[in-house]
């Protein structure tokens, strides 16, 4: 796996892996802006409800995606070292949440007044995760 990754990067996952992890990042913001939208908490006169809600959700598809892609090219080739601990706790975390909302979301049955604290939840993960990697690496230039 990881001559797959160096291959198709071309030598530059560090680089690559911070990309689309920021790009994940601005999409997540872009998701609190639908989803206040969405529950009626902001009003934008161009953007109703209903599709803000269905926009929050195809973003989040496309989020989970570029996670599971940046979390398989994290491990295959920087693997659990000492020096990502927080990192690859916070993404462990990030992961396991995204998959309990997704499956609570999917079931139907959402409580509803408990998906803005697992939003949040992964949101605030998501940012951590961020931070202890990709935030970093852009410091560090």
């Amino acid at each position: 796996m990881e001559d797959l990754v160096q291959t198709l990067t071309r030598g530059n996952v560090t680089e690559v892996k911070v990309v689309l992890a920021s790009v994940a990042a601005a999409l997540a913001v872009y998701q609190l802006v639908l989803i206040a939208v969405g529950y009626g908490k902001v009003r934008l006169s161009f953007l109703a409800p209903p599709p803000a809600a269905r926009a929050h959700r195809a973003s989040g598809d496309a989020i989970v995606v570029i996670a599971i892609l940046v979390a398989l090219m994290c491990l295959s080739v920087f693997g659990f070292d000492d020096d990502g601990g927080a990192h690859a706790i916070a993404g462990v975390a990030l992961l396991s949440l995204i998959a309990v909302k997704v499956a609570i979301v999917r079931r139907g049955r959402a409580s509803g007044r408990y998906l803005p604290l697992l939003g949040i939840s992964v949101f605030v993960l998501f940012a951590l995760t961020w931070a202890t990697s990709a935030g970093e690496f852009l410091a560090d230039r």
